[in-house]
């Protein structure tokens, strides 16, 4: 008489037991790997403790009882009158303006920024050449002779 052992079916439900053993052993970040692949995006196995929505009663309260002021609904007839959507409209509008005018005074200011640094940094590299000539023309011969070992 054949072992039950032997069975095809006992032999499927030990691979399958098997298998599931193994992936419980595997960390979160491999698993998460394996059942995304071939994903563009790499895995992250960070969690957050942060709640979501508002955790303040009052707050939350004074949200929901408030109409939207961005609301796309119009109630008026005239787009034009207060709390349509023309008006809603415009003062978009208005914010992306002064938004573009803030984002390109902050570029403007980190460009000077950048050149101030950059300044400083050859001011310092000069500095150094004028107190350690030898050792400055050792590091300059180092990096040709690495830049033409690699070309």
């Amino acid at each position: 008489m054949p072992d039950p052992k032997d069975s095809p079916a006992v032999k499927s439900m030990q691979k399958e037991q098997s298998e599931q053993r193994r992936r419980a052993r595997q960390g979160g970040l491999d698993q998460g790997l394996e059942d995304s692949f071939p994903a563009s995006d790499p895995v992250s196995a960070t969690t957050t403790g942060v709640p979501t929505g508002r955790t303040d009663p009052e707050v939350a309260e004074r949200v929901k009882s408030e109409p939207d002021p961005y609301t796309t609904e119009s109630t008026n007839s005239d787009p034009l009158r207060p709390g349509s959507i023309g008006e809603n409209i415009r003062a978009l509008r208005l914010d992306t303006n002064r938004l573009a005018k803030s984002v390109s005074g902050v570029a403007s200011d980190s460009v000077e920024v950048a050149k101030a640094r950059a300044g400083s940094l050859l001011d310092d590299i000069k500095e150094t050449v004028r107190d350690r000539p030898i050792t400055a023309v050792a590091v300059v011969a180092a990096l040709a002779f690495v830049f033409g070992a690699t070309r």
